[in-house]
């Protein structure tokens, strides 16, 4: 073999390793969706009405997404009391983007969700083997993954029953919309400034995560309805996907 054809036979190999390993790695970094928001409980004026595109029963344990694939495996927590559903997508459907998902009626039943504020997260769950959807659990063992916030410095708070006299008597709960980390503290605050002079809201605040991250907020808002105006108004400036906390 010629030195010609060796060094072209050495080259390509290392070509083929190297995008063995970009390959590799690029399915390593692989992020499975988590995000916390409202949940739009399916009824069927939603669907004559053409607030939404597709139908479901609302017997059924089911959940429609506007992106996640079909058949994807997802849990859907209520932080409230830490209850959750493992289910998978059944349709992709499209919806006002201010809602996370689309749960049935017998799944928001089973969670115990808020009709006035149906504040769920979604996880998206690597499940490899056949899955059967499972019902409401309350196992401590699970606790810290149904509360784990995809952000760990935002704090999250359950709500509380007293049982007492029969009456459910509930904490005040104040919801904020995240808009975007930044490094520069200085970046979130020109965005903050911007953000103030196209919505005419002054509730936007930056609140440091650590030494090199800054968040963007605004809020507080008391209830889902409070905060609608804002999320639509970010949403038509081209911020999607935008996550709602609570503490």
């Amino acid at each position: 073999m010629s030195i010609f054809k060796k060094l072209l036979f050495i080259t390509l190999f290392f070509l083929l390793t190297a995008c063995a390993h970009v390959d590799q790695k690029n399915k390593a970094e692989k992020k499975y969706f988590n995000s916390k928001g409202f949940a739009l409980i399916y009824e069927e004026s939603h669907f004559k009405n053409n607030v939404i595109n597709k139908k479901i029963n609302n017997e059924n344990i089911v959940v429609m997404h506007s992106f996640i694939k079909k058949n994807t495996t997802v849990r859907i927590i209520n932080p409230e009391n830490s209850k959750f559903i493992e289910t998978k997508i059944l349709k992709n459907a499209i919806y006002p983007n201010i809602f996370n998902i689309v749960v049935s009626k017998k799944i928001a039943d089973m969670l115990n969700l808020n009709i006035e504020n149906p504040y769920v997260e979604v996880q998206e769950l690597k499940i490899n083997k056949k899955f059967v959807a499972k019902k409401a659990n309350t196992f401590e063992e699970e606790r810290e993954v149904a509360l784990a916030a995809p952000v760990s410095e935002i704090n999250v708070s359950n709500l509380s029953i007293n049982d007492s006299d029969n009456d459910a008597v509930t904490k005040k709960v104040k919801y904020f919309i995240k808009v975007s980390d930044f490094y520069y503290k200085s970046t979130a605050e020109d965005l903050q400034k911007n953000l103030i002079s196209k919505t005419k809201s002054n509730n936007f605040f930056v609140k440091k995560i650590n030494a090199n991250k800054y968040r963007l907020l605004i809020g507080p808002f008391k209830s889902f309805n409070a905060l609608k105006s804002s999320y639509i108004s970010l949403n038509n400036l081209g911020f999607e996907g935008l996550n709602v906390y609570k503490e």
